[in-house]
């Protein structure tokens, strides 16, 4: 094949076809899931009568206290469950639908008859799982209750804004305000419903905790219901009493400005008498439904998942469609949640200290609202005797490459953090050409341009400025061999049939010597053009700036340009069409077509034709759910290629480039000493063949 384009697009083919099958199996994933979830709800809570001697004690430590009467009694409450302790005895009701039964009775299961089997076992089991977690939470049991609260506790700057939640005393919900979704109006196809990015939400079930050792079990924040304190307009915190003067909880401090860092301290004061003092290392669960955020769905779920750095290490990642669970066991710099845009990155100031983390890719159809699972379950560094236990910076914002690479100098980090690694680029090898060359270009471009459509334009002709050597180079050969190719068929038909073959092939390679020509000259030049463009199938999908922008028909440069959808789905291809895709697909046959008349072998090779004819439309199906910029980018680079081989054509005077030929015909050659290698091999080979065919006649 010819053109370094055709190659680009086979790989990304090939890439495309890994994809697919790459596919998570869904229906097995939910399979497992329900029956899971079946065995769970079928398994019966248990109680052993150790566990139940001590509830009473438990009961009047963290009960309420209560002197009516003269007789003291201590009572503790929840929604379904009260308990009380009164002279060392335990009792209470236990509440499911409209029924209340003893504490007493229900533990020996002895219900009333009006109460069906699944009420009975509910009772049951939520009586068991009340008085097992009271043995568990202790003084963190009435912390499970919910509090009243006032407004919702927010932070912000200019460009973040942060919701929290008493439940687990989080950061619930994280809203980008600069940014917007571009999403199709369900009622009109043609218009966009826009509303500001929202990195994750209650909707998206993002939680995270921490297990806090505490009586020779762990305690899991997210049980627990914190108090809110504004301290001012960039510091919230969030702490629960553990009584005594004791408090556990965050401190969240959100700088003014535009700054996209959280700073989140887990603090703690006159812990002593609750926590173990003892207490090196803290357990911190983090999960959440990745949200789709993007209407091109191809690429933000090749470019999503978990992303993570080993101290010193190049990054590591869960990404693309696959399902899949990763143990961690060395220490971890940072940890990110990312989407194809945008990312929530933890960065524990002593990193963690292993982990597991795990992804499930979901078969997702257009209208869905997640498209994959995210989880790490992490072990990070605990100080018990501190102020301060843990602090962690949290990083919720755009995968913009100069922010991201910003944030090594903002947190002091003298070996560097390599966040800009969670942007895709390219092969280590290729991902260079983006941030030497291309970025920095592009970010130039945009300070003076505000059209992206023309910003992409410049830089496809800049980047043709670049490769115009090789390009020129390329055609000066393919003109050399068009102009050979008289001779080359004088050859072939003087020296026919397959016995003639290394004679043909020596003639041939006289021939390419004496005029200064060579059929490979033309390869070198494709070769290091692919790089470039290889580079650029990676640097648009993660163009974060192409977001939104619209240029002509375009609506969004980093979503398809659909003009119409389909009635019916193609295989391979979908419902709705392209126009950047179809413009390109035309743009590579006319390419193809004036490449195969600049090759002199082409018509010696007539089955190829419809197979250069073929790619193209192949590529049609692949590209047609690409980004629009990528499809434009490609059809600008073939289009300005055309442009240049008119002018070539126009401005190489093929007579001169002859004559030129035949002056170095007729200059005395020095072989260079592969060519005496590679001729001398040719005779013995020769040789060999006619003793072979004596050999036969014999």
């Amino acid at each position: 094949m010819n053109s370094s384009f055709k190659i680009v697009l086979v790989a990304a083919a090939v890439f495309f076809g890994m994809m697919l099958l790459n596919k998570p199996k869904e229906k097995e994933a939910q399979e497992a899931q329900t029956n899971e979830v079946a065995v769970q709800e079928s398994a019966q809570a248990s109680m052993t009568d150790a566990e139940l001697a001590l509830i009473p004690s438990i009961v009047r430590e963290i009960g309420v206290r209560d002197t009516t009467g003269g007789r003291e009694s201590f009572s503790y409450r929840t929604d379904a469950v009260a308990l009380n302790v009164a002279d060392g005895h335990l009792d209470g009701t236990i509440s499911v639908d409209s029924f209340t039964v003893a504490v007493d009775s229900a533990l020996v299961r002895h219900f009333p008859v009006e109460m069906n089997v699944t009420q009975q076992d509910m009772a049951y089991n939520t009586l068991v799982k009340e008085l097992k977690e009271i043995g568990v939470y202790r003084k963190f049991a009435s912390l499970r209750k919910p509090v009243p609260s006032a407004d919702t506790v927010r932070l912000e700057n200019d460009v973040l804004a942060i919701e929290f939640d008493a439940h687990g005393g989080i950061m619930s919900k994280a809203t980008l305000k600069k940014y917007k979704t571009y999403f199709a109006s369900k009622t009109d196809k043609n218009k966009i419903d826009s509303a500001q990015v929202e990195v994750f939400s209650p909707a998206d079930r993002a939680t995270y905790w921490f297990k806090i050792d505490y009586n020779n079990n762990y305690v899991d924040t997210h049980h627990l219901y914190f108090t809110p304190r504004q301290v001012n307009d960039s510091i919230v915190e969030m702490t629960v009493d553990l009584g005594d003067g004791a408090r556990w909880g965050y401190r969240y401090t959100l700088p003014q400005g535009e700054s996209y860092l959280v700073r989140m301290d887990v603090i703690q004061h006159n812990t002593q008498n609750v926590l173990p003092q003892n207490t090196t290392q803290m357990g911190m669960a983090w999960k959440m439904e990745l949200p789709r955020l993007e209407r091109g769905l191809t690429f933000e779920e090749r470019n999503s998942g978990i992303y993570y750095r080993y101290f010193g290490e190049t990054p590591d990642n869960i990404n693309g469609n696959s399902s899949k669970t990763e143990k961690i066991n060395h220490r971890v710099q940072w940890l990110a949640f990312k989407d194809q845009f945008f990312s929530t990155i933890m960065l524990p100031r002593k990193g963690f200290e292993s982990g597991v983390v795990q992804q499930q890719a979901y078969k997702v159809h257009p209208d869905a609202e997640h498209i994959k699972f995210l989880a790490a379950d992490m072990v990070v560094p605990y100080s018990a005797t501190d102020e301060i236990a843990a602090s962690f910076d949290v990083f919720i914002g755009p995968n913009l490459y100069p922010l991201l690479k910003d944030i090594d100098v903002q947190l002091g980090v003298d070996d560097g953090l390599s966040l800009t690694r969670v942007i895709p680029l390219g092969w280590s090898w290729l991902r260079w050409i983006n941030t030497l060359i291309v970025i920095p270009v592009f970010t130039f471009l945009s300070g003076f341009v505000s059209n992206y459509g023309i910003i992409i334009l410049l830089l496809t002709i800049f980047i043709k400025l670049i490769i115009f050597p090789f390009t020129y180079k390329s055609y000066l050969s393919q003109a050399k061999m068009r102009l050979l190719a008289p001779e080359i068929k004088e050859i072939n038909d003087k020296y026919p049939g397959k016995e003639n073959a290394m004679v043909r092939q020596q003639k041939t390679m006289a021939l390419y010597s004496r005029a200064g020509a060579s059929p490979f000259s033309g390869c070198l030049p494709l070769l290091l053009q692919m790089p470039i463009l290889i580079a650029m199938f990676s640097f648009f999908p993660s163009c974060i700036e192409l977001r939104g922008q619209s240029f002509l028909w375009v609506q969004d440069l980093a979503a398809p340009d659909v003009i119409f959808t389909l009635p019916f789905s193609i295989p391979f291809y979908g419902k709705e069409v392209s126009l950047f895709c179809l413009l390109m697909t035309a743009t590579n046959i006319v390419y193809t077509r004036i490449n195969m008349k600049n090759q002199p072998s082409s018509s010696s090779m007539p089955g190829m034709k419809w197979m250069m004819y073929l790619m193209p439309v192949m590529f049609l199906f692949f590209f047609n759910s690409y980004p629009a910029a990528l499809s434009y980018y490609y059809f600008l680079s073939l289009l300005i290629t055309i442009i240049q081989t008119w002018i070539f054509r126009r401005c190489v005077n093929e007579e001169k480039l002859r004559r030129k030929m035949a002056e170095n015909a007729a200059r005395p050659k020095k072989k260079s000493g592969f060519m005496a290698r590679l001729e001398e091999a040719q005779r013995k080979q020769q040789a060999a063949l006619r003793e072979q065919q004596k050999g036969r006649r014999r």
